[in-house]
């Protein structure tokens, strides 16, 4: 089982390391649900770390309606990311309706190439997500992240089953959300799940989320031994 651990930050990132990771989500601004890092924690996580780096790609919180504006800065940072050796890129899009905007979707797709996309956890917000799922597929995305459209993985098992058995092995469907060392298995078992996305964080005495290195190194104790 592939594991991908979210990364807030540089020392976050760090810390996954630290506790064997070998793949990362690196973002900044969990409190709005993830935007884009900086360049320089980009470039720094892809060459000093040397971890697989999937970087999300998201310029505000919010909803996940862009102007144009707002899409050409993402364009201008999926660029940097494949400059930089990037392993991947993470994005979302829908309409006001809920449903898939599948013309952004598949131009960043495009933009991206030859790196893999996950559509992350907008995905969760769809009304119709089996549908919504093909769609995506269509598209040439690689992954889904998903909480099976619940607050949390566990909360939505019976869901992230039905889309493992529908995507039948045509993407990846990637569990994430309120996902522990403690629960791991257990949410595999329910499931089938491919792969598995936590955070694995702490809050420091400052009152910021972080990585632990600790957690990491558990998580993947259970689900790969």
């Amino acid at each position: 089982m592939e594991i991908e651990i979210c990364c807030g930050s540089i020392q976050s990132a760090a810390n996954a390391k630290a506790g064997g990771a070998m793949r990362i989500e690196l973002c900044q601004g969990l409190v709005e649900g993830g935007t884009t890092p900086s360049l320089a924690t980009i470039q720094y996580a892809v060459r000093e770390l040397g971890l697989q780096v999937f970087v999300l790609v998201r310029p505000r919180g919010g909803d996940f309606c862009y102007n144009e504006l707002e899409i050409k800065t993402m364009e201008e940072d999926v660029a940097f990311c494949k400059e930089v050796g990037a392993s991947g890129i993470v994005v979302g899009f829908l309409h006001p309706d809920g449903t898939i905007d599948t013309e952004l979707t598949r131009r960043f797709v495009e933009i991206a190439a030859p790196l893999p996309v996950t559509f992350h956890r907008a995905f969760d917000e769809c009304k119709e997500p089996l549908q919504a799922m093909e769609q995506i597929i269509d598209c040439g995305c690689k992954r889904i992240l998903t909480s099976g459209c619940k607050p949390t993985a566990m909360e939505g098992a019976e869901m992230l089953h039905q889309l493992v058995k529908q995507a039948n092995g045509r993407i990846t469907i990637l569990a994430g959300s309120g996902i522990t060392p403690e629960n791991a298995v257990e949410l595999r078992e329910k499931t089938g799940v491919p792969e598995i996305h936590g955070s694995c964080k702490i809050t420091r005495p400052d009152g910021a989320w972080e990585t632990d290195a600790k957690q990491v190194r558990e998580l993947l104790k259970r689900l790969t031994y």
